[in-house]
């Protein structure tokens, strides 16, 4: 069976109740975050205008930590189906701090003449609903209308409310709403039948008893006075209705202000992102050549440890030879002037003499040629016998120079302890 709809001035109720208790600011405010009350307050409409017995209000929630704080609530009933009869089961749906990025609370709220299922399936003997919606809860598509339809499909298949045997009552005459059942019957059959669901407080026709509550009214909205769910606004002039309506006006020109400075904040945020990866990247190419900076610096360490021993060893061989050239008459053979060590270095001379020599030669040549004393083929004649002498002579030096070095290596290896110490 489909519920009702709310009648509009109802519908309108809610909506401003719900406009002026999530407007509030201060230590009167809701926990909520600002981004989620629109949401909060569209979840909550849509809720009542599909399920008319649940009705939008706030109240304490005690935390099991023992925390308590100010929180909306849906309460009511939920129709059920249950052996081809309709039935009202009693729930409250808490939106706790974090809703709707996490699912609400919902207990079942028996009345006095019911007891909770034992090894219900989604309903612990505390009245803890746990049904698989809410584990699945998924923002922002999840919200309070499906929750309810589920809860309906679910208590119809196995109802988490049992009826049980009323008290003998010293009157001899029992109160015209109260329900006389003789016997325990678990198929519910002294809930409430939702074809005789009267408003909050009522106990007419096959009901289920429910105590009056004094309405309750919001605290002040500091945008205006607004009005609870259970007030009128069929008495209200025209000047507090128009003052109602600017307020909701205000509201939604707020909420698409901040729908705006959202985006405008996401797209900064987003290029300010981009910005951190392109400035990671630059990171990354300095340490790296830093890197190559402080591999290169120890290739010249080493380069220079190499230099200080050539040079200590060329200083020695000054210091050993400088006296040498005392008395020695001016006229002093060039070829003799320099002594080799060794063959390898007699070799390395004459190879490196010979090829500067050929680059003097050639050059003369080049000369010869441009400006005219010189046949052009004759040159090239004379250029190629010189350059492939001249190929030999840098070989020979190329590999003279290999076998330097590896004699200097094992010498400087011998030489290495002296030195550290």
């Amino acid at each position: 069976m489909v519920p009702p709809p709310l009648p509009p001035s109802n519908h309108q109720a809610i909506q401003q109740f719900l406009s002026s208790v999530l407007s509030q600011r201060g230590p009167s405010a809701l926990p909520y975050t600002e981004d989620t009350k629109w949401l909060i307050r569209q979840h909550l409409v849509s809720l009542i205008s599909a399920f008319p017995s649940l009705e939008p209000k706030t109240a304490t929630f005690t935390h099991n930590d023992g925390r308590t704080v100010n929180l909306l609530q849906a309460d009511g009933t939920v129709p059920i189906t249950f052996d081809s009869v309709t039935y009202n089961i009693p729930v409250i749906i808490w939106l706790i701090e974090s809703y709707p990025r996490h699912p609400p609370c919902v207990y079942v709220n028996p009345t006095r003449d019911m007891i909770i299922k034992r090894s219900h399936s989604f309903v612990n003997p505390s009245g803890l609903v746990s049904v698989p919606y809410l584990q699945n809860w998924i923002y922002p598509s999840s919200n309070l209308v499906d929750l309810a339809r589920e809860l309906s499909l679910i208590f119809g298949r196995d109802p988490p409310l049992f009826s049980q045997r009323p008290r003998p009552s010293p009157s001899p005459s029992p109160s015209p709403s109260s329900i006389t059942n003789p016997s325990y019957h678990p198929n519910l059959s002294s809930l409430t039948n939702s074809s005789s669901f009267g408003s909050v407080g009522s106990t007419g026709g096959s009901g289920y008893p429910r105590p009056i509550r004094p309405p309750q009214y919001p605290p002040p909205s500091p945008y205006g006075g607004g009005v609870g769910v259970v007030g009128k606004v069929g008495t209200d002039d025209a000047a507090e209705v128009y003052k109602r309506n600017v307020i909701n006006k205000l509201v939604e020109n707020v909420h698409g202000d901040m729908l705006q400075l959202r985006k405008t904040r996401e797209a900064e945020m987003e290029s300010l992102f981009t910005a951190q990866a392109v400035l990671r990247r630059r990171e990354e190419d300095v340490n790296k050549g830093l890197k190559e900076l402080r591999d290169g610096m120890e290739v010249l360490e080493s380069q220079l440890q190499v230099v200080l021993m050539n040079t200590d060893v060329l200083e020695a061989w000054v210091r050993q030879n400088e006296g040498k050239v005392k008395g020695v008459t001016k006229d002093i053979d060039v070829d003799n002037a320099f002594e080799c060590v060794d063959v390898l270095s007699q070799q390395m001379l004459e190879c490196t003499s010979v090829d500067m020599a050929i680059e003097d030669v050639v050059y003369s040549l080049d000369k010869a040629v441009q400006e005219g004393a010189m046949p052009f083929d004759q040159y090239l004649r004379n250029v190629r016998l010189l350059s492939r002498e001249q190929f030999f002579n840098r070989a020979t030096a190329a590999k003279v120079r290999a076998a330097q070095m590896q004699a200097q290596v094992a010498s400087m290896a011998a030489r290495a302890p002296h030195y550290a110490a």
